[in-house]
């Protein structure tokens, strides 16, 4: 356990020595991109591997529930991602369309709410999981 908290601190370093250098030379990219795949890798295994064990272990009676609170939480948290991922292409879309013709800013506010319904729907998804818990 703590050589993968030692092995998360030394890629969070390098992660972000790799984005000062970055400022100053163009050849970090590859260091970059190499530091934050594996600082995603790594927090990946953590969330599905450690994470629920750690959970079982501080008293949960039903291993079910520990992974149904991982499920619930990525749900909500991969949905909110992708919403504000949307929201923010569409939002840009719509400010230059609006600020070519103004009369049109009604129909593009109904493309930005489209978008922010992802989240609610992640929302909704994690709600009904944890229903079952």
């Amino acid at each position: 356990m703590m050589a993968i908290v030692f092995l998360l601190i030394l890629i969070s370093v390098l992660t972000t020595a790799a984005g000062f250098y970055q400022l100053n030379n163009l050849k970090a990219k590859k260091v970059l991109k190499f530091s934050v795949f594996a600082f995603s890798l790594i927090i990946a295994f953590f969330l599905f591997v450690i994470m629920p064990q750690a959970a079982k272990a501080e008293g949960a009676t039903n291993p079910v529930s520990s992974t149904a609170f991982l499920a619930a939480a990525l749900s909500t948290g991969l949905a909110t991602i992708g919403a504000g991922y949307a929201v923010g292409a569409v939002g840009s879309s719509a400010l230059g369309a609006v600020s070519e013709d103004p009369k049109i800013l009604g129909k593009t506010l109904i493309y930005v709410g489209l978008a922010e319904g992802i989240a609610i729907y992640g929302l909704i998804i994690s709600i009904m999981i944890l229903g079952r818990v």
